[in-house]
């Protein structure tokens, strides 16, 4: 019987079958490549050992390195890098390397076992005797076995070092069962390999498509680019902040590795609606903007209508010449000039009032009116007033540049991000994507939209990027329709939101008093931006 005869064979089995086990669930690479060294070693009490992966352009590099005697561990997770270059499989001239044991293991797909390197004559062993005559070591029985992949390509080697005798302590040969051992282990941790290759490839590309698609939504429009960028950044500093925080009703919040994951993917795509967005309004910089700015127009019309007030006051002096009145020039004059310079002063506060702003006064909506009342005359004599009632309608937008409609258009991007996001099929781990993604522009006290969701409807994460989102436009310096707002200011913007139950109250504090702000700012925004902030006079902030 197996464990009469062989005990120790029967021990290290059991133990080769717990190490596949874990290696099947292994998804750090680093600690997967130190688990396939370091069990072999264990199953053969190889006193060293090192692993070897195959680099695109044909080298083999080193991985992992271990030895008891000598007490070297690099490579793997201790964070101390190998110092030696990686092997050619390939010479200068094109040829194989076969004179490497790796080498000729990897290119063969051969397991090579040596019983003792000093007394063969197959393979180069100079850098290891001059290793051995440096650290004092002696290197002696090699076991060197190539790691295949489902495809039966070669993806790595590994090479065992003086296997040591249990009983005596002696360095003695591998032996075929130990050879058998390594290489069902390698196969295995081959396996282990890709499946964590494949798994890692799968998420770079995901992640990559992703990045891909916020970049395009940036390059589309010039007036939000960085927007679908810096929004992931500072959701992910904020919900550390969170998850870090000691204090408040936000103390026992927590995300794992894999839901911190989901809500930074949820950051790169919370605006993939805006694909579908039409640029002219997306871009649209001035109120009066369409295929070009009206302005233009407004300006020639003013213009006009100094022209046909100065004719008209001609006419009447000619008119007044020939009847024999006596004319006051002067004061025609004046009132001529008085009036030209009426008309220059509503054409600048209409240039003003056409780039948009965070608040127009009614008083201001009302001037526009009474300019838009001044007519002009075609050549029938035929009377209309000099801004079309459309005109009025985009110079008395309240906040920014856009129209009702418009702005309509513009929030629909996040009904289309919902639609998007819910049609895809997520694993496990991903699953809240869409509810993180889609929530940012809903309200604590439920008159957001699209859902209408209140604070209690929503997930802490929900609410972190909907701070996050509303913080970088407010900071950003590539609206149009307004200049960056330095720290300060914006905070402010922000305490008045949390007053009026916008933005979640106790991820406000929490942004305050951990100065995310401040770590954003240093990053992303212009010098000038970064003012002294007093958090005593910031709105609704409980430190």
């Amino acid at each position: 019987m197996i464990d009469q005869q062989h005990p120790y064979l029967l021990k290290r089995l059991e133990r080769l079958n717990a190490i596949g086990v874990a290696l099947s669930a292994e998804r750090d690479n680093k600690r997967l490549l130190e688990m396939i060294l370091l069990g072999a070693q264990e199953i053969t009490n190889a006193d060293g050992g090192t692993l070897y992966t195959i680099t695109d352009d044909k080298h083999l590099k080193f991985e992992m390195m271990s030895n008891k005697t000598l007490n070297i561990a690099l490579g793997g997770t201790t964070g101390k890098e190998i110092p030696f270059l990686p092997i050619p499989m390939y010479l200068e001239d094109g040829s194989p390397n076969l004179t490497t044991v790796v080498a000729y293991a990897t290119l063969n797909d051969k397991t090579v076992n040596i019983e003792n390197v000093y007394q063969t004559q197959d393979f180069d062993f100079t850098g290891t005797r001059k290793y051995d005559e440096k650290t004092g070591y002696h290197s002696q029985s090699f076991l060197t076995i190539p790691m295949k992949n489902h495809e039966e390509e070669v993806i790595g080697v590994l090479q065992l070092i003086n296997a040591i005798d249990i009983d005596t302590q002696e360095i003695i040969p591998f032996s075929q069962a130990n050879q058998s051992l390594v290489e069902s282990l390698a196969s295995q941790a081959a396996v282990a390999m890709t499946s964590q290759n494949l798994i890692e490839g799968l998420k770079a590309l995901f992640e990559a498509f992703i990045e891909l698609i916020a970049e395009a939504i940036d390059q589309k429009s010039p007036y939000t680019g960085g927007h679908c960028r810096r929004v992931p950044e500072l959701t992910m500093m904020l919900a550390q902040a969170a998850i870090d925080t000691k204090v408040g009703p936000l103390k026992d919040f927590m995300l794992n590795e894999k839901e911190f994951y989901e809500l930074k993917i949820a950051g790169w795509l919370h605006d993939c609606g805006k694909v579908t967005t039409p640029e002219s309004v997306m871009d649209k910089p001035t109120k009066l903007s369409g295929i070009f700015d009206r302005i233009q127009l407004v300006d020639q019309r003013f213009e006009l209508l100094k022209s046909q007030a100065e004719c008209e006051f001609l006419k009447k002096q000619v008119e007044a010449l020939r009847n024999g009145q006596k004319i006051d020039f002067s004061k025609s004059e004046a009132a001529l000039a008085a009036f030209k310079i009426k008309c220059d002063a509503d054409r600048d506060f209409l240039r003003k009032t056409n780039f948009g702003s965070e608040y127009m006064t009614l008083e201001d909506q009302q001037r526009v009116i009474d300019i838009a009342a001044a007519l002009l005359y075609d050549s029938n004599g035929i009377a209309s007033p000099i801004l079309s009632a459309n005109e009025v309608y985009n110079l008395n937008i309240v906040r920014g540049t856009l129209t009702a409609e418009e702005r309509e258009v513009i929030n629909n991007h996040i009904v289309v991000t919902i639609n998007m996001l819910d049609s895809l099929p997520y694993p496990n781990g991903l699953k809240r994507v869409p509810e993180y993604a889609c929530g940012h522009h809903e309200r604590m006290d439920g008159r957001g939209y699209p859902k209408g969701l209140t604070r209690e409807q929503m997930s802490v994460p929900a609410r972190v990027m909907g701070i996050a989102d509303i913080f970088e436009a407010l900071t950003s310096k590539d609206r149009p329709y307004k200049k960056a707002k330095t720290l300060s200011e914006s905070l402010y913007i922000l305490g008045k939101m949390k007053e009026d139950q916008h933005i979640d109250p106790d991820l406000f504090d929490i942004f305050v008093r951990d100065k995310v702000y401040l770590k954003y700012a240093q990053q992303f925004l212009e010098s000038e931006q970064i003012d002294d902030v007093d958090e005593t006079k910031i709105p609704g902030y409980q430190p």
